[in-house]
C-alpha cells in the first residue's frame, strides 16, 4: 500500500516535469533556450516516470528495463543537447535578442583562430 502510494506520488511529480518541459518547448523563444527546458526537466520527469514503474512493478523484467532506460536517458540526453546546440552554433543559429552574453561564441572563435595560425 505505502508502495502504491509512493509510486503515483513519484508519477505525479514526473508527469509534472515532462510538462513542464513541454511547456518550455513551446514557450521559450530559440532553441538554445529550448534544449534546456527539454535536456534538464525532460530528462529528471522521465527518470520520475521511470522509478514509479520499478516501484510499482519491483525488479521484474519490466522494473529492470525502465532502470535501464532510465539510466540511459540520464546519460545520453545532456551529450545529445550539447551536440545539438554546438550544430546549432555553428551553422549560424542565433540566440534570441534578450540574451545578453555568448560565451560559447567567445570560445569557439578564440579556439578556431588559434587552430588556423598552427
Amino acid at each position: 500500500m505505502v508502495l502504491e502510494v509512493l509510486s503515483n506520488l513519484i508519477l505525479i511529480i514526473g508527469l509534472f516535469f515532462v510538462f513542464l518541459a513541454m511547456l518550455g518547448l513551446a514557450r521559450l523563444p530559440d532553441v538554445y533556450n529550448r534544449l534546456h527546458a527539454t535536456t534538464k526537466i525532460g530528462t529528471l520527469g522521465a527518470f520520475g516516470v521511470m522509478l514509479s514503474i520499478l516501484l510499482r512493478v519491483g525488479f521484474s523484467p519490466i522494473g529492470v528495463k525502465a532502470i535501464t532506460v532510465a539510466l540511459f536517458i540520464l546519460v545520453t540526453s545532456p551529450i545529445a543537447a550539447h551536440m545539438i546546440s554546438r550544430a546549432a552554433h555553428r551553422h549560424g543559429v542565433g540566440l534570441c535578442k534578450e540574451s545578453v552574453i555568448d560565451e560559447y561564441g567567445k570560445a569557439c572563435s578564440s579556439a578556431c583562430s588559434i587552430k588556423e595560425n598552427e
